[in-house]
């Protein structure tokens, strides 16, 4: 990548080039990780220039002590970044230095002495069973275009009844899901690959949306088109919810990724178990997949409230 500023000399810049080429051809991290990682360490080494009055060396990095990182987090705050953000920024800064610590350019001891900013704790927001039901439905596509109708609602059919990422779904070609396909072989975050059940109305829905496409969709080439033949992005996907959220008075939470929430609550609330929804929603961690007890258990509560008559 060509730099507007010189924000570090030459051989930093070489290491952290090669660090980042390490994480995508040996740890194999998603492009997203990559290019949040690419991002929060150019503005590292950005505020570095300033923070150190030039272009910051090795040698700056192995003096850096932790009231420079305290500082740096301290003026992303300042620009608006949020405790997620900075704690990935740490993540991100922690990582480099463990790849500098190990070629033993420098010492990470300093960033690993920050302690990651406080994380608020957030429960994904499901739709309703309802609600889920109606955004997938074709009738509810607000298109005029019944190819493109059909095609947004067997994504969002997709994203709900197999509870796939946008970027899964969207990354799907047609010999994924070839005739009387029972299963759904995806790759998700980290190149992890995984199976999951394809329920025949979501077989159904792809399938509509074949048989009105006007574009010859082969085999190899992506399975969901833009209105002029190239491969659908998300933000289609996600103003068409937009829309959905309007028409039928949804909240602002109702979105694209929610329907892989709700996915997950229904699931559980069905009497499923953490570990199978695990393996569906590919998480890495059963720690992630945990937060949706306390989804159903706030819906729980909730029905106690309004029908218990001692409530």
């Amino acid at each position: 990548m060509n730099e507007l500023l010189v924000i570090a000399d030459p051989r930093l810049m070489a290491e952290r080039a090669a660090w980042l080429e390490n994480l995508a051809r040996e740890r194999r991290l998603s492009e997203h990780t990559l290019d949040a990682y690419e991002r929060d360490t150019r503005q590292f080494l950005t505020f570095l220039t300033g923070h150190l009055a030039g272009p910051a060396t090795l040698s700056d990095i192995r003096e850096l002590r932790p009231a420079d990182f305290r500082a740096f987090l301290a003026a992303r705050r300042k620009q608006g970044s949020g405790a997620r953000s900075l704690g990935r920024n740490l993540a991100g800064l922690r990582s480099l230095l463990r790849h500098l610590e190990r070629k033993g350019l420098v010492n990470a001891a300093g960033a690993a002495a920050i302690r990651s900013p406080k994380q608020p704790k957030s429960l994904p927001k499901p739709l309703s069973d309802t609600q889920a039901i109606t955004v997938v439905s074709n009738e509810a596509q607000l298109h005029d275009e019944p190819w493109i109708a059909a095609r947004d609602a067997a994504v969002m059919t997709l994203l709900y009844g197999c509870g796939l990422r946008i970027s899964e779904a969207l990354d799907l070609v047609p010999a994924d899901l070839p005739k009387g396909a029972a299963t759904l072989r995806i790759t998700g975050k980290g190149n992890k690959t995984r199976l999951v059940p394809l329920l025949p109305v979501v077989f159904d829905a792809v399938e509509k949306y074949r048989t009105l496409c006007p574009y010859h969709l082969e085999s190899g080439a992506p399975l969901f088109r833009g209105a002029r033949g190239g491969k659908l992005q998300a933000a289609i996907i996600q103003r068409a919810m937009q829309k959905l959220r309007s028409a039928f008075g949804l909240p602002e939470t109702a979105t694209p990724h929610a329907l892989r929430h709700s996915f997950a609550t229904h699931l559980l609330a069905g009497g499923g178990d953490l570990r199978t929804i695990q393996e569906l929603l590919g998480h890495a961690s059963l720690s992630t997949t945990q937060v949706y007890t306390g989804v159903d258990a706030s819906r729980l509560l909730e029905v106690y409230d309004r029908a218990h008559p001692r409530a």
